[in-house]
């Protein structure tokens, strides 16, 4: 017993030391220690965050915008109405535009119908926009082409009207008149085709008030620019006849055989020819 006693105590004794030792031992490590079990152990609040900030980069992004937003308030708000401003301007000039244009073709319409009208039989009961002569329908169309030019002379209708009221202005004898309104047809819009007719007829009155050099003049720049309305060689021959009529048959001949070589098979050249063989 006192063996066993004593092999106890000196167990016992060992036991304890052994156990104070482990514990000396494990100081130094206790950090280490902790922080691998911190390792291990997850932490949801920082599971949950990183998830979050995966899944909210837009809202990150919104935040920013608003807050930029918000610190140049002021700068975005007078750039918004100014582009709410310009919009409506845009918008009012578009639909005043497309009402005018469309009350400038009904009037222009209403003349060209007028210009077109039927003359009346002889002996036949009167109609109603059935005209009597042509100086009637010309004076009457006159009036409404020059109505339509004064309402509508910045859109294209207007510089049309311009040219009609000048031709009808001429055919009345009213030359001054017919001046005026075909050179603002001339002059409007950049309409190429319409330009040239007008600038045809301008030609005409300068001849036939003896004012030659203007209407030369005219007929060149036709020459330098064409259009579908007035071609070339159009203008060739009535700058051949102004010629011819002022005896200048050199010059004359050689337009007309400028014509009759570049217009060999058509209306132009067949009349250059027989300008030529002298079938005037």
């Amino acid at each position: 017993m006192s063996q066993l006693s004593a092999a106890g105590g000196r167990c016992s004794c060992c036991a304890d030391r052994l156990v104070r030792l482990q514990w000396k031992c494990s100081e130094p490590y206790l950090p280490a220690c902790k922080s691998s079990h911190q390792k291990d152990k997850k932490n949801p609040v920082d599971t949950q965050t990183r998830h979050a900030l995966k899944k909210d980069k837009f809202a990150q992004a919104t935040a920013s915008s608003v807050s930029w937003v918000s610190g140049h308030r002021s700068g975005v708000l007078r750039w918004a109405i100014i582009a709410a401003v310009i919009l409506a301007v845009l918008v009012g000039g578009l639909i005043f535009w497309n009402l005018r244009s469309a009350a400038a073709d009904s009037s222009l319409g209403a003349a060209l119908d007028t210009y077109d009208a039927a003359l009346a039989t002889p002996g036949a009961p009167a109609e109603n926009g059935v005209y009597n002569t042509a100086t009637d329908r010309s004076r009457a169309a006159n009036k409404q082409f020059v109505e339509t030019a004064q309402k509508f002379g910045w859109l294209p209708q207007g510089a049309k009207a311009h040219y009609f009221a000048g031709i009808t202005d001429q055919e009345l004898g009213q030359t001054a008149a017919a001046e005026t309104e075909l050179k603002q047809a001339a002059d409007g819009w950049g309409d190429r085709n319409l330009s040239n007719l007008a600038k045809l007829a301008l030609a005409n009155i300068y001849h036939g008030s003896g004012r030659d050099p203007q209407a030369i003049d005219i007929f060149n720049q036709i020459i330098a620019k064409p259009s579908e309305t007035v071609s070339v060689n159009v203008a060739k021959l009535d700058l051949a006849d102004l010629y011819a009529a002022a005896g200048n048959q050199t010059q004359a001949r050689t337009l007309w055989a400028a014509v009759k070589d570049a217009d060999k098979d058509g209306a132009a050249g067949t009349i250059a020819t027989q300008k030529l063989g002298g079938k005037q």
